[in-house]
């Protein structure tokens, strides 16, 4: 990762007794640590997931035997959004304070000289910010300046473990930001420091890697895997097809075990009413 190597030098001193080359790692590390470049996504891609919610992507990929993939803990605070993008992530990792200071770094300019500032430069129109930052609400992740920066780059939404700042002024924004809740502390006021971008995350409990694709909405955010996104489109859209007919015989009294999920008979039900153009039903 270009970034990650000490000022100093890695030097190998030899062979350990698994085989494995070990280094002695001298000097500072030079920060923000940074991964290779994400490729971008076909816009068919992330199309095809356009119908798909949160909860019918994380169902998919169980039933895949793919289980950790909700990222719990963040919430919207624009109830009734749903986003679907690429995933460019930042990690915060614990503060230490010699970190930046060692460099010659004042705290009135270390937070510009971090990952957050370096990230947000790589955001590109249909992307999501999803942050590390270990269910903690004494660091901000963004506030009002940086949120509508991420806005203005045509980012799609930040998901984040741990909290933001100016959360009223957040509101007003129209990027939706799913977190753990408001602060009044700035990233690095806190307990945490940027580190790094375009590295794996692990954000509330799953791991997201740099490119995944992210699906968020009222229920959370859930990971999609882009080399499962086009098997997730597919069964996730016959999956909301059919609940949108075992929702409309519910709500008109039908039995719960033949409508969902649906039975034999309901199934046929449903596939006569998809091949008849998906008319009005009455009970």
């Amino acid at each position: 990762m270009t970034g990650s190597t000490p000022k100093g030098g890695i030097d190998p001193v030899g062979i350990g007794p698994d085989g494995i080359p070990e280094y002695r790692i001298e000097g500072a590390w030079t920060l923000p640590v940074k991964g290779p470049a994400v490729p971008r996504l076909g816009p068919g891609l992330v199309e095809s997931l356009r119908t798909v919610t949160a909860a019918t992507a994380s169902a998919t990929l169980h039933q895949m035997g793919i289980t950790k993939t909700f990222i719990q803990g963040p919430r919207s605070n624009k109830p009734g959004r749903r986003i679907i993008g690429r995933a460019v992530t930042l990690q915060l990792m614990p503060m230490r304070e010699d970190i930046y200071s060692d460099a010659g770094v004042t705290q009135e300019y270390v937070e510009r000289a971090t990952a957050l500032w370096a990230v947000l430069d790589f955001i590109e129109p249909g992307d999501v910010l999803v942050v590390q930052a270990h269910g903690s609400l004494r660091s901000g992740v963004v506030g009002e300046m940086l949120a509508t920066h991420l806005q203005n780059r045509g980012g799609l939404g930040l998901v984040a473990d741990g909290g933001i700042r100016d959360s009223a002024k957040l509101d007003q924004l129209d990027v939706p930001i799913w977190s753990l809740g408001p602060t009044p502390h700035y990233a690095s006021q806190g307990e945490l420091l940027p580190w790094g971008y375009h590295v794996p995350v692990a954000v509330g409990g799953t791991l997201v890697l740099p490119g995944d694709l992210i699906v968020a909405d009222d229920d959370g955010a859930v990971v999609v895997p882009v080399a499962k996104a086009a098997a997730v489109a597919e069964a996730g859209a016959s999956h909301e097809a059919w609940e949108d007919f075992s929702r409309a015989k519910l709500a008109l009294g039908g039995a719960l075990r033949r409508y969902y999920p649906l039975d034999d008979v309901g199934r046929a039900e449903y596939e006569e009413w998809e091949a008849a153009g998906r008319p009005p039903l009455s009970a």
